[in-house]
């Protein structure tokens, strides 16, 4: 690695300074680290993101701030066209580098190649590092150098892969040069009035607090709880990935230390089957970054130009988004979603397959919403997901197995604990009737909808959808 006087380490994804791969790299070789944030310039609607997200980004954003003033340097913040103001910082501090860790999404690849163009036409040096997963798209392949395109083969690959280690905390970045800045972003930079989620505490801290929480707690009886949503079974991790204040490779180390330490064989397979998790996050990230188009079609070819319904049609999306289908197991997660940012992952599962399969409505719409409220919504994972409750997607649940909302409640809700958390008109009926369709003249209650649908007849039209399909491409 040469020796610079000064460089930029550009923060995206790898909010924090523990096993952070290009900042410590640029530490080593650096005598002072220019750390810059650069804020998106949308306004009020996005997408991709919405309110509980960028609440999370800005504590994230805080924290990091602070970090960094701890060890006596501070984060310089910008906004705007991400290589334009790289650019117009490399010309203000006479940098000699850039340090960025590399994004596993279409859209950071994309700026990344403009960027790596722009420091050649500048005369700068351009180092990107993997750090977002522990093993990148084209290190796990099949025997003939291709993508997976099923997660078992893939995960069994991925385990055999060695895996990196944690690299050291940063403790300084070099005196740090006198570089105008902008505040902090807040929900009014992006045009958004209020958060209206209760979401989780955000920032490095947190994440580490999160991680051993989690290895001491839920990820013991993870196998056995995993999909239970009324108490807390899984490790809440997820945003602190996302948003990079905690590194997959952290993760992976404490839960193999963990595994190492626990005195039961139940607990180990449990750390085990968390770990599997790590692994279809990265299967999903090498999906979306061999196959990008799944962004905006389905990954398998022969259920493109399936038919969906208009969401408009009866104001079903909007009923759905809001919690009121009268289905008590698929409004309590879409409620605990809008109040807390977050839903328990049996209940995604639960709500998206009541969209694709119920409502027969366009797997792009939930998608959508859920990334708005997700505050661990990843592109890829997301997409993969939403796909696999379709049956579109790769490795997904075959067209013709299709959930039933009633029955999933009864195997993962039996007591109601989880409906009448977050359905509180509910909190007084007996759990047995959320477990079948309330009959026309006896409601569950008062101010509670009646089903929106008869769940038996959209299963039989959503067979009748894809049979038809299929008979279109095989005429």
């Amino acid at each position: 690695m040469p020796s610079y006087g000064k460089v930029i380490h550009w923060f995206r994804r790898d909010l924090r300074l523990s096993d952070n791969t290009a900042l410590f790299q640029a530490t080593e070789s650096a005598q002072e680290v220019v750390p810059v944030y650069i804020t998106s310039t949308w306004k009020s609607q996005h997408g991709w993101t919405g309110a509980p997200r960028q609440q999370f980004l800005c504590g994230c954003l805080e924290s990091l701030g602070k970090n960094l003033e701890a060890i006596g340097s501070r984060l310089v913040v910008r906004s705007g066209e991400a290589v334009a103001e790289l650019e117009k910082l490399i010309r203000e501090t006479e940098a000699e580098a850039v340090f960025l860790n590399r994004d596993p999404d279409p859209f950071g690849k994309g700026v990344e190649k403009q960027l790596q163009q722009k420091c050649r036409e500048l005369g700068v040096a351009f180092h990107g590092y993997k750090d977002v997963v522990l093993h990148e798209q084209d290190e796990v392949l099949n025997g003939s150098g291709l993508p997976y395109r099923v997660y078992t083969p893939y995960s069994k690959n991925w385990f055999t892969q060695d895996k990196p280690t944690p690299l050291p905390r940063v403790k300084s970045l070099g005196k740090p040069s006198e570089i105008t800045s902008e505040p902090l972003p807040s929900l009014e930079t992006w045009g958004l009035a209020s958060n209206p989620a209760d979401i989780l505490p955000a920032g490095e801290r947190a994440a580490n607090e999160r991680l051993i929480a989690a290895l001491e707690g839920p990820l013991l009886s993870y196998a056995e709880n995993r999909n239970d949503p009324t108490s807390q079974t899984t490790s809440l991790l997820g945003g602190d990935l996302r948003f990079g204040t905690l590194s997959p490779r952290q993760v992976f180390a404490q839960s193999q230390a963990a595994m190492s330490s626990a005195g039961k064989a139940s607990q180990r397979q449990s750390i085990f089957t968390f770990q599997k998790q790590l692994a279809w996050r990265e299967f999903f990230m090498a999906i979306l970054g061999h196959f990008p188009e799944v962004l905006d079609t389905d990954f398998n070819e022969k259920w493109r130009g399936l038919h969906w319904d208009d969401p408009e049609e009866e104001n079903k999306f909007e009923t759905w988004k809001q919690g009121m289908t009268g289905f008590p197991i698929v409004d309590a997660g879409m409620r605990q979603l809008l109040a807390t940012g977050y839903m328990h992952n049996r209940v995604r599962m639960i709500v998206a397959m009541f969209l694709t399969k119920d409502l027969h409505l366009h797997w792009r719409l939930g998608e959508s919403h859920f990334m708005q409220w997700l505050v661990d919504g990843e592109i890829a994972n997301n997409n993969g997901g939403w796909q696999w409750s379709a049956g579109t997607g790769a490795d997904a649940a075959p067209y013709f197995r299709i959930q039933n909302p009633w029955t999933q409640t009864a195997r993962f809700d039996p007591r109601g604990e989880y409906i009448k958390q977050w359905v509180p008109e509910l909190a007084e009926v007996n759990p047995k009737r959320f477990q079948s369709p309330a009959e026309p003249l006896d409601p569950l209650a008062q101010d509670y909808p009646l089903p929106m649908v008869d769940h038996k007849t959209e299963r039989e039209r959503t067979l009748e959808i894809f049979a038809k399909h299929k008979q279109t491409l095989e005429a």
